[in-house]
């Protein structure tokens, strides 16, 4: 696939210096894990206010980005056409090497196989242990027991959940239910991890905890993408941050910090 470079903004909203693909040590010449051209999207209720509004960027194998911005800026649009759940007016987006604007509906569970989503409501199956919820993800994609027996107690390992197998969602606490769901969206070793305001129901010291669960996981090779509003832990982290305002990116930062908005 030949991706063209993407131009950065900076908070003014002016072009940035161009960043070729694959700029990166130990990935020349890679495409990136998520590249947006041009990318727009208006939905039929508000035809005057697009929610993504000429998005261009890449983000590469191995990075660890936040992505900010107040309520209605077109954080969730955002995310919602990289998993394909929304697809964009006008632009292309490129996911883990796919063009998804020529990706057929029956290909799209594929393509989620190589994202690992984390939400802030946890989504776990009730009825079901740590262990079952993490198994499920690899029992819906066809894994073999042995597989399962293997990935699964070495995914809850990962996360710190070792001791927490057999319990049901109900008797762990909110930042373990998260943990579990970091670690089924990790199972199946995905490139990319999504994950949507994973510390929006969580106190500061178990969101700490989550962040640097994911900052390992970023440590082997996954790329990280974190929606957040949680300025305090962008700034601590000093990790790429990429702005939105009304649908525009108005900032992409290395080692950038939140910013004063986002608090509505």
């Amino acid at each position: 696939m030949a991706v063209s470079p993407a131009t950065s903004q900076n908070a003014a909203g002016n072009t940035g210096s161009q960043r070729p693909v694959g700029q990166r040590a130990g990935y020349a010449n890679v495409p990136p894990t998520i590249a947006m051209r041009h990318v727009s999207l208006v939905y039929p209720a508000q035809p005057d206010k697009p929610a993504l509004d000429d998005v261009s960027l890449d983000i590469l194998p191995g990075d660890f980005v936040f992505l900010v911005g107040h309520s209605g800026s077109g954080k969730s649009t955002f995310i919602k056409t990289i998993t394909r759940e929304l697809k964009p007016s006008a632009g292309n987006i490129y996911v883990a090497g796919q063009d998804l604007s020529k990706l057929r509906d029956r290909k799209v569970p594929y393509l989620r196989r190589q994202i690992g989503c984390v939400f802030q409501d946890y989504k776990l199956l009730p009825k079901r242990t740590a262990y079952e919820n993490v198994a499920f993800a690899l029992e819906a994609i066809g894994k073999s027991k042995n597989v399962i027996k293997v990935q699964v107690p070495e995914v809850l390992r990962l996360v710190g959940l070792e001791d927490k197998m057999d319990k049901l969602p109900d008797q762990l606490s909110g930042g373990e239910q998260q943990r579990v769901s970091v670690a089924r969206a990790m199972v199946n070793r995905p490139p990319l991890l999504v994950c949507d305001e994973p510390t929006g129901n969580l106190d500061p010291a178990i969101s700490l905890g989550i962040m640097k669960l994911l900052e390992r996981i970023n440590r082997t090779g996954t790329t990280v993408l974190v929606a957040t509003h949680d300025r305090e832990m962008v700034d601590s982290m000093r990790r790429r941050v990429i702005a939105l305002e009304n649908g525009h990116v108005i900032r992409d930062e290395q080692n950038g910090g939140y910013g004063y908005y986002g608090a509505l």
